[in-house]
């Protein structure tokens, strides 16, 4: 299976002091869910930023689907769902998809027909009048996820999507990142929840910019003799000082 990315000898440095990346090289698989995992700062979300072509890349490469990372070819490809609520919180659900639905270039006349779809696969066909403004913290969250949802991408890079919810959101969350990734869509998933960790197939744990480990969650417990990811990335940080 071709990888859905590679990253190879990516270094970023932020605002010409911080290095946020130092020489990071990755291949991360085809319709998986990939966690990034490390706590804020590590440099997760500017990886993210150079795979989704926020960044400007000044050392080393980012391979997308095939392409360079940032071409727009893959902007019908690859949806990316950022820390912030990528909703208007003064239209109802149905109007803030419609709006993204016109502006993705989907045909006008089957907007409805997309609208609906998501609707059901993000559960809120019964808060489809609601104002995003009078929704719940979890159902905000699924609205900006419907957002990434649209025009059917082949990636979706997901930026801490379960950050602040409870338990019973963040399991309703993860049912459907496991049903998109049967559908054969490739998930990034960047959090800093190491019981979430668990959850994903593949794993990148980033400590201070740099890659620490990538594994299966299985194959990184029982190459560190531990007994938990959590234990594993401490095990790891602790090794890499």
């Amino acid at each position: 299976m071709d990888a859905a990315i590679t990253v190879s000898n990516l270094s970023v440095t932020l605002g010409g002091q911080v290095q946020a990346l130092k020489n990071v090289s990755l291949e991360l698989p085809t319709g998986k869910i990939t966690g990034f995992i490390g706590p804020s700062g590590a440099g997760k979300t500017t990886l993210i930023r150079s795979i989704v072509g926020g960044l400007a890349i000044p050392r080393g490469s980012v391979s997308v689907l095939g392409m360079p990372a940032g071409s727009a070819k893959l902007r019908e490809q690859v949806s990316y769902m950022s820390q912030e609520l990528s909703i208007y919180l003064d239209l109802t659900v149905r109007e803030n998809l419609k709006y993204f639905v016109i502006m993705s270039g989907q045909p006008r006349s089957k907007s409805g027909a997309i609208i609906n779809d998501i609707l059901k696969t993000v559960d809120l066909n019964d808060r489809a009048d609601v104002l995003a403004l009078n929704l719940s913290g979890g159902q905000k969250q699924r609205l900006s996820l419907a957002v990434a949802l649209i025009g059917s991408p082949k990636l979706m890079v997901l930026d801490e999507p379960t950050v602040g919810l409870d338990p019973v959101l963040r399991e309703k969350l993860w049912q459907l990142f496991n049903k998109l990734s049967e559908q054969g869509i490739t998930l990034i998933i960047a959090s800093h929840s190491m019981d979430e960790a668990s959850r994903c197939d593949d794993l990148v744990l980033i400590r201070e910019g740099k890659v620490i480990a990538h594994s299966s969650p299985a194959d990184l417990i029982k190459h560190t003799k531990t007994e938990s990811v959590e234990q594993s990335f401490l095990k790891l940080a602790r090794g890499s000082e």
